[in-house]
């Protein structure tokens, strides 16, 4: 979540509210009592009897549009005060003060609101706060129609929530608005998912659907933020996902010529070449992108995951052929260190530990097998 804008912007005061008191009508002169006295209900009513009386009674939709501030209903509030702009522009500067002022206070609201749910362990009161978090950014979008702030915070509380398809539209808004990084990057991932989740229910020609149109997204991010890792890395899943990787193949190779110093476009195509099992030549890109960066946590592992299931690939071909042969063992042996890097990472998981004791297992290194199945395990745990 991104700080919260800190801004305070004064508003109307009982002096504004009863300048030209002398020639104000009964109506005018009793809603300001009202508000004086914060009664709003009984404001409203004269103030509709003012203005259906006077419909051309630019102050009338002012200071209705001014209670309908303090009852928090911006969308009356805003009609208000379009309806006394259009009227004459004698209130045009306190108007925009009010709509920054509203726009404000239910943005910060908003931001503590999503402070305080992500801090709540009991998901349902969680989801509560996120709900109060969600009403406010919308009103904030409301109020600024072109405020690229609340629509990103909307989406964000959306997807805290678990209402991925409800931060479709915010996220869609924040791009149009502005070709927001995260709008690439959350939308495309959330049409992503989708279509894992109907592809893993059986509908494989809506789950195309939704893997096309991350594809679509992803490619407008990537010519915005070419070098931007977390697109390229959903950019070439989507591709996998749409049954597209051929072509996603022939992008990222043509990426890696463009810039063969990118990391990030080295180790996407090896992705997609150990997908398509072409071990060797996922091996050079992810031995490209280590050399690129020695610490490239991502490159490391599917290094490591290249020899292993290359390793495996010799030996059932082996086996096939009626063929004894320890070629596997070397690939086994090669993917040792990389996966025993891996397992270094704060971010390796039950997953990683469970193949390289696979790998230990079959290299005879018996009580180190052990330790790394009790260690994924302990993890699962």
């Amino acid at each position: 979540m991104k700080k919260s804008i800190k801004m305070i912007y004064g508003f109307l005061t009982l002096a504004i509210l009863f300048m030209g008191f002398q020639c104000a009508s009964t109506e005018i002169t009793s809603a300001k009592l009202y508000i004086q006295q914060k009664n709003y209900d009984k404001a409203i009513e004269v103030l509709q009897k003012e203005v259906q009386k006077n419909p051309k009674s630019d102050q009338g939709y002012y200071l209705l549009g001014y209670v309908y501030y303090e009852k928090g209903d911006y969308e009356n509030m805003l009609k208000s005060f379009d309806q006394s702009l259009s009227i004459s522009k004698v209130y045009e500067k306190d108007i925009r003060d009010a709509k920054k002022s509203a726009w404000v206070n239910v943005f910060n609201r908003g931001v503590a609101f999503f402070q305080r749910a992500i801090k709540v362990d009991n998901p349902d009161s969680a989801n509560v706060l996120f709900d109060r978090s969600v009403a406010d950014f919308n009103a904030a979008t409301i109020i600024q129609p072109d405020s690229a702030d609340a629509y990103k915070n909307l989406a964000f509380a959306y997807m805290s929530k678990g209402d991925n398809e409800a931060a479709i539209k915010p996220l869609q808004k924040l791009i149009a608005l502005e070709k927001s990084k995260d709008g690439y990057k959350y939308l495309g991932e959330i049409y992503f998912v989708i279509g894992t989740n109907l592809k893993n229910e059986g509908k494989e020609t809506e789950a195309k659907e939704y893997f096309n149109k991350s594809i679509e997204i992803l490619s407008e991010g990537r010519k915005v933020y070419p070098g931007d890792a977390e697109i390229l890395l959903y950019l070439s899943n989507a591709y996998i996902g749409a049954d597209r990787t051929a072509e996603a193949m022939e992008q990222f190779k043509a990426g890696v010529e463009a810039q063969p110093e990118n990391k990030y476009y080295r180790y996407n195509y090896g992705v997609l070449l150990l997908g398509a099992e072409k071990y060797e030549e996922a091996e050079a890109q992810f031995k490209k992108a280590i050399e690129l960066d020695p610490n490239y946590t991502n490159a490391i592992y599917n290094l490591g995951v290249t020899y292993l299931k290359w390793g495996g690939y010799l030996n059932k071909k082996a086996e096939e052929e009626g063929k004894f042969s320890e070629e596997y063992k070397e690939k086994y042996s090669a993917a040792l260190p990389y996966l025993e890097k891996a397992v270094q990472s704060q971010d390796a998981d039950a997953n990683t530990w469970e193949l390289l004791g696979r790998v230990y297992s079959v290299l005879g290194m018996t009580e180190d097998a052990t330790n790394a199945f009790n260690k994924a395990d302990e993890l699962r745990k």
